[in-house]
């Protein structure tokens, strides 16, 4: 059980990391006029996120989850693949990438990296997804995996219409009207 604790809390370092880029990349946005939107939802994504990081491990003791290794290797597997995933949107993003809604007006949308894919829009939150499920599933936490599945569902819905919305605003021309 000490394991998994720790695996948690490597999950909730790599967090504090993505804050201190989010933060460095806020400033350059704003240094070039990027509006934040969203911002109604994303104490929400926090604290759903934040939960995640306590119920995993407080309902594995609490609920004395057993450890199954034939579940606990992919889950793993699943869950270091979802961070490379992420490691790979950030760098691809680079100063563009955030974990509130700040987009620049007037800069073309990423096509390259995890973007690419035009049928997979917003790889990010497939990482999200995949983490949400697997890091409870190390150690058999199946209704923290399925009590966070169901309510990131429902957030990412709102944060991907968001998103769309923002990143379209802010990529369309604006066609001064005619005089």
């Amino acid at each position: 059980m000490i394991w998994y604790g720790l695996l948690v809390a490597a999950v909730a370092g790599e967090r504090v990391a993505e804050l201190v880029v989010a933060r460095r990349n806020e400033r350059w946005g704003t240094a070039r006029g990027a509006r934040v939107t969203g911002q109604g939802h994303y104490p929400a994504m926090v604290a759903l996120h934040t939960g995640l990081l306590i119920a995993c491990p407080a309902e594995a003791w609490l609920a004395d989850r057993p450890f199954v290794p034939a579940l606990a290797w992919p889950m793993l597997a699943v869950l270091a693949g979802a961070q490379a995933l992420r490691w790979w949107c950030i760098n691809t993003l680079g100063p563009r990438w955030n974990t509130q809604v700040i987009v620049v007006p007037g800069m073309p949308l990423v096509t390259s990296g995890p973007y690419r894919w035009r049928w997979l829009r917003h790889p990010n939150y497939v990482a999200v997804v995949a983490e949400g499920v697997a890091l409870p599933l190390v150690h058999t936490a199946w209704a923290t995996a399925a009590v966070f599945t169901v309510l990131n569902a429902v957030l990412l819905t709102v944060r991907i219409r968001c998103e769309n919305r923002a990143l379209t605003a802010a990529t369309t021309p604006i066609t001064p009207a005619p005089v």
